[in-house]
C-alpha cells in the first residue's frame, strides 16, 4: 500500500533547503527532524536549569538562588526534560523519521495530523518557560504538581503550568493515534506483524499506553486547574477535597509516562546493537511478547508511588507484587541485548558505546527500582535522593544515552554525513564519567536521609552533593564536543553514502538522505527474520 504525502501548498510555492524545517510540512522526514531540532533545543533550557539547581546545591545553604527560585527552577527543569526533550524526541523524532520506512509507507497515516502534533510543542514550550517571565512567579510545586502545595503557591504559574502541560499531552496523543494507525493499517502488502522491526513493536505499545493514560492526566489537570480558579474542593482538603484522589490519578498517567520514555529507548538500541555486532537480534519472539507486557504491567503498578499515602495492606501487596514482576520482561530484554553482542564483530563506535552503556546504566536503575519495590525499603527512602538518582538512571542513563547513540547511528541517514568517530567517543566518555559522578552518590545520600527537593540541607551531606554538582559540571562540558561535532560534520564533514554500515533494515535501502516519498520505486519488502550485518570488505 502507498501513501502519497499531501502538499499544503502548490510545488513551486513550497520552501526548500533548510527553510523547508521552519515551515509547516506534512513530509514525515521533515517532521521528525523538527521534533529532533526542537526537543534538543529545549533539552540545552532544561540542562541550563539542572546547572542552576545543582550550583545551588553546591553548599548547605540557599545563597545561589532564593528558595522559591529554586523551587520554579526545580519544577521548569523537570518539566522541560520530560514532556519537551525525551518524550517528544524517542516518540515524535525518531518515530515520524523511522516508522513509514519500516512499514513500507511513504508518510504517516494522518500527515496533517501529524504537523498539527508537532506545532503544538513549540507554544507549549515558549509559554512554559515564559511564565517565570508573564505570570510573576512560575509554578512552584514540582513536575508532579501536587495538592495542596499546587493551590498554595502562585496561582498565575501554576494554572500556565497546566495549560503548557495539557497542550503537550495533546500532542503527544495525536501522535500516538497516527502511529497505531500506522503501523497497524499501512503495512507493505505482505509484511507480517511478526516481521516487523522491534521499534514498530515498541512504537506500538507506547503508543497504547499514551491513548489509554494520558486522558487521565488531562482530566485530572482540568480539575486541578478548577480547584485553583474557581476554588472547587476536589482536592483542596479545607473544602473537603482529597489529595489522595490526584494521586492515584496523576500517577496512573506518570507511572506508564516512564515506559513512554523506555519503551522506544529499547526499541532503538534493538536496532542498533545487531547492525555493530553484525548478528541479528537475539530472541525477536520473546522480545515482541516482553514489551506487551511491560505495557500491561505498566497500567497497574502506580500506586507503588504512594506506599506512605496510607494505603491499605492489601494495596501495598499487590503493587509490591506487580513492580515486581516488571523485572521478568525487562531482564528479558537485558539478556537478550547481551546474546546479540555475544559473539559478534561488535564496532566500538560512538553508536555502540552508547548502547553498551545505556544497559549498564538502565541495569543498576532497574535494581534499584526492585528495591523501591518493596514496602519496607521504600517508606525509608520515600522523597530522598535515592529516588532521584534511580529515577535520573533511567530516564537519563537510559533513556538519553539512546538518543545520543541513535544520533550517532542515524545522522549519516538524516544528512549523508558521517559524524565524527573521535569526538563522538570522547563525548561518551565525558558523558558516562560525568552521570556516574553526579547520579551515584546520589543513592547514598538519600539512604542517609536526604530530603529531595530542598534547597537548603544538613551540612553533612556537603561532600556528596559537591561531588554530584562536579558530575554535572562534567555532563554539561561533555555537550561541547557533541555540537562542535555536528557544527564541523555539516560543513565538511566525510561523505557516507547510502548505507555506510551495511544494514539491511528498510530505511538504509534507500539514499541518504532519503527522496520525498522515501523510494524512488516501490518500497523494498524485507521480512528476514531481522537478520542484519553483512560485514563490508575490509571491514571488522
Amino acid at each position: 500500500m502507498t501513501l502519497a504525502s499531501p502538499s499544503p501548498l502548490p510545488t513551486g510555492l513550497q520552501p526548500t533547503g533548510w527553510l523547508r524545517y521552519l515551515s509547516f510540512s506534512l513530509d514525515h522526514k521533515v517532521i521528525g527532524l523538527q521534533y529532533l531540532v526542537c526537543g534538543f533545543l529545549f533539552y540545552l533550557v532544561g540542562g541550563a536549569l539542572a546547572g542552576v539547581i545543582r550550583t545551588e546545591l553546591v553548599s548547605p545553604m540557599a545563597d545561589f538562588v532564593s528558595r522559591d527560585t529554586y523551587n520554579e527552577v526545580l519544577t521548569l527543569h523537570g518539566t522541560v526534560m520530560i514532556f519537551l526533550w525525551i518524550v517528544p524526541v524517542v516518540n515524535g523524532g525518531f518515530g515520524n523519521y523511522l516508522i513509514p520506512f519500516y512499514v513500507g509507507a511513504r508518510d504517516m497515516a494522518f500527515p496533517r495530523l501529524n504537523a498539527v502534533a508537532f506545532w503544538m510543542i513549540p507554544p507549549a514550550g515558549i509559554l512554559l518557560i515564559s511564565s517565570y517571565f508573564l505570570a510573576g512567579a512560575a509554578a512552584q510545586s514540582g513536575w508532579t504538581a501536587y495538592p495542596p502545595l499546587s493551590l498554595t503557591t502562585p496561582a498565575a504559574g501554576q494554572v500556565v503550568w497546566i495549560l503548557s502541560v495539557l497542550l503537550l499531552g495533546g500532542s503527544s496523543i495525536f501522535g500516538a493515534v497516527n502511529f497505531i494507525a500506522t503501523v497497524l493499517k499501512l503495512r507493505r502488502p505482505g509484511l507480517k506483524m511478526m516481521q516487523l522491526p522491534m521499534y514498530c513493536w515498541a512504537m506500538l505499545g507506547t503508543s497504547l499506553l499514551v491513548v489509554l493514560s494520558t486522558p487521565v492526566l488531562a482530566g485530572v489537570l482540568i480539575l486541578l486547574s478548577f480547584d485553583i480558579i474557581a476554588h472547587t474542593g476536589f482536592f483542596n482538603p479545607v473544602l473537603g477535597g482529597n489529595v489522595v484522589v490526584y494521586q492515584h490519578l496523576f500517577w496512573f498517567y506518570s507511572h506508564p509516562a516512564v515506559y513512554i520514555m523506555v519503551l522506544p529507548a529499547f526499541g532503538l538500541v534493538s536496532e542498533i546493537l545487531p547492525v555493530h555486532a553484525r548478528k541479528p537480534l537475539f530472541g525477536y519472539t520473546t522480545m515482541v511478547y516482553s514489551i506487551m507486557a511491560i505495557v500491561f504491567l505498566g497500567l497497574i503498578v502506580w500506586a507503588h508511588h504512594m506506599f506512605t499515602s496510607g494505603t491499605p495492606p492489601w494495596m501495598r501487596l499487590f503493587f509490591t507484587i506487580a513492580t515486581s514482576f516488571i523485572a521478568v520482561p525487562t531482564g528479558i530484554k537485558f539478556f537478550n541485548w547481551i546474546a546479540t553482542l555475544w559473539g559478534g564483530k561488535i564496532a566500538l563506535n560512538s553508536a555502540m558505546l552508547f548502547s553498551c552503556g545505556f544497559i549498564l546504566n538502565f541495569v543498576f536503575g532497574g535494581i534499584t527500582g526492585i528495591t523501591l519495590a518493596q514496602v519496607p525499603f521504600d517508606i525509608h527512602v520515600h522523597d530522598t535522593y535515592y529516588v532521584v538518582g534511580h529515577f535520573h538512571y533511567i530516564v537519563y542513563g537510559g533513556t538519553v544515552f539512546v538518543i545520543f547513540a541513535s544520533l550517532y547511528h542515524w545522522y549519516p541517514k538524516f544528512t549523508g554525513r558521517l559524524l565524527n568517530e573521535d569526538l563522538g567517543r570522547f563525548h561518551f566518555v565525558l558523558t558516562m564519567i560525568g552521570f556516574q559522578l553526579c547520579f551515584l552518590p546520589q543513592h547514598w545520600l538519600g539512604l542517609n536521609g536526604m530530603p529531595r527537593r530542598v534547597a537548603e540541607y544538613d551540612p553533612a551531606f556537603t561532600s556528596l552533593n559537591q561531588l554530584s554538582s562536579v558530575g554535572a559540571l562534567i555532563m554539561a562540558i561533555s555537550t561541547l564536543p557533541l555540537l562542535v561535532n555536528v557544527v564541523i560534520t555539516a560543513i565538511r564533514g566525510e561523505e557516507a553514502g547510502d548505507n555506510p554500515w551495511n544494514a539491511r533494515t528498510p530505511e538504509w535501502l534507500t539514499s541518504s538522505p532519503p527522496p520525498v516519498e522515501n523510494w524512488r520505486g516501490e518500497a523494498p519488502l524485507v521480512t528476514e527474520p531481522y537478520g542484519y550485518g553483512i560485514p563490508r570488505e575490509g571491514t571488522p
